[in-house]
């Protein structure tokens, strides 16, 4: 389980100031924001119902991570947490390609935290500017506690946002792919179009709106792979 190790290592370095964790939701879907999120806890005294129930949310069941959500909320509403949503929008995923408008989402995040930590650890092995210092953790929502906590705030903010942006536009199952490329997902795209919410600069979008203009590269993943499974097909610097 994740827990304060490594950030009570690192957070020496800087006398021992606030150290926060970051991490995003939703690089991969078709449709629908990027949100990132930044967690500082004040205190490594955590309610053990916390502590032990806190881990990388993918590994969580959709109850778990939503009861985690309010507890990070609760704490945050008492003054033991410091909480940051930052979003990239679909028209800046469009104009500045995923990984650009994740950094942005990130970096939005991490001002919204309120005082401005010494230290955020950030998961994955790239790291945007920030106001502030920042490493890298490469699995840190398996590590990190505050890094987990990211991820959870992360998952379920977008969660929600999706499935509010379902109830707007039926038909492309949002309220459980949560704008992934699932065979409905994909199919509905055929059969409704695109949305002000689907991302153009990704590629089954893309050829939906340009039939007869099927790239080659998406031709051969669509050979190799069903319609179903093109999850993860996005442009240059995606994951």
């Amino acid at each position: 389980m994740p827990d304060f190790a490594l950030q009570r290592r690192l957070s020496r370095r800087f006398a021992g100031g606030p150290v926060a964790g970051i991490d995003e939701a939703g690089r991969g879907p078709l449709a629908g924001p990027v949100v990132a999120a930044a967690v500082a806890f004040r205190s490594v005294r955590l309610p053990k119902a916390v502590r032990d129930g806190i881990d990388d949310s993918k590994r969580l069941t959709r109850e778990r991570r939503e009861a985690m959500f309010d507890a990070i909320q609760d704490m945050r509403g008492c003054g033991t947490a410091d909480v940051g949503v930052g979003i990239a929008d679909v028209a800046e995923i469009d104009r500045h390609n995923i990984l650009r408008a994740t950094f942005m989402a990130m970096h939005r995040a991490v001002a919204a935290l309120a005082p401005c930590p010494v230290l955020v650890l950030v998961d994955g092995n790239m790291a945007p500017p920030l106001p502030c210092a920042a490493e890298t953790v490469i699995g840190g929502d398996r590590l990190c506690i505050s890094i987990a906590a990211a991820s959870i705030v992360a998952k379920v903010t977008r969660d929600r946002l999706m499935t509010a942006l379902a109830m707007e536009h039926p038909g492309y199952g949002w309220e459980t792919n949560v704008g992934y490329g699932t065979a409905e997902h994909c199919a509905a795209l055929v059969r409704l179009g695109v949305t002000a919410h689907h991302r153009r600069s990704f590629a089954p979008v893309r050829n939906a709106l340009n039939p007869n203009e099927i790239d080659v590269a998406t031709r051969v993943t669509q050979d190799a792979f069903p319609w179903g499974e093109l999850e993860t097909l996005t442009t240059a610097g995606s994951s």
